[in-house]
């Protein structure tokens, strides 16, 4: 029985898996060098989507106890930023410590808003007394209005509103 050679068709692909066979990738020498790459983060705050959510106190008859709901404002800052979150007195009575909703025909109703879930730091504008403090995380924040309605005497029915204006100092 006569061997027959197999060396020969091996020999090309010997060259190709070495890369012995010419191509691009057969350089002897490099250069290198390095750039940077950059950016400057300052110091900011943003409302985030959704920034401040309506506080609805929903549908009620004769105001004869407490009526408590939640609401929430999402702030984003700048990581380790210290921040003061400020709530004004309102559209209709302008003050922080006697806020009231009204309707068109000119009823009020009295509510507060507050920072904390026991509704005993009134939520108002002045730094160092009535502010929510925080400290910037990066991400967005969710801090939460505890509203209430004390029982009162209960106005004529209708529809009544306020605007609160969110301020965040940093």
């Amino acid at each position: 029985m006569k061997l027959k050679s197999v060396s020969a068709p091996f020999a090309g692909l010997a060259l190709v898996l070495f890369g012995f066979s010419g191509s691009a990738d057969a350089f002897t020498s490099t250069a290198t060098s390095t750039f940077q790459v950059k950016i400057k983060i300052t110091d900011s705050c943003i409302f985030s989507t959704g920034a401040a959510a309506d506080l609805d106190f929903g549908t009620t008859g004769v105001i004869a106890s407490n009526l408590d709901q939640t609401s929430t404002i999402m702030v984003q800052c700048t990581n380790a930023l210290p921040y003061e979150i400020g709530l004004n007195g309102g559209s209709v009575a302008g003050n922080i410590a006697a806020r009231q909703m009204k309707s068109v025909a000119g009823g009020l109703v009295n509510y507060s808003l507050y920072y904390d879930s026991g509704r005993t730091k009134n939520w108002g504008d002045t730094t160092l007394v009535d502010r929510l403090a925080a400290t910037g995380t990066g991400a967005a924040v969710t801090h939460t209005v505890y509203g209430r309605v004390p029982s009162q005497t209960t106005p004529a029915a209708g529809n009544y509103a306020d605007t609160v204006t969110v301020t965040v100092y940093y």
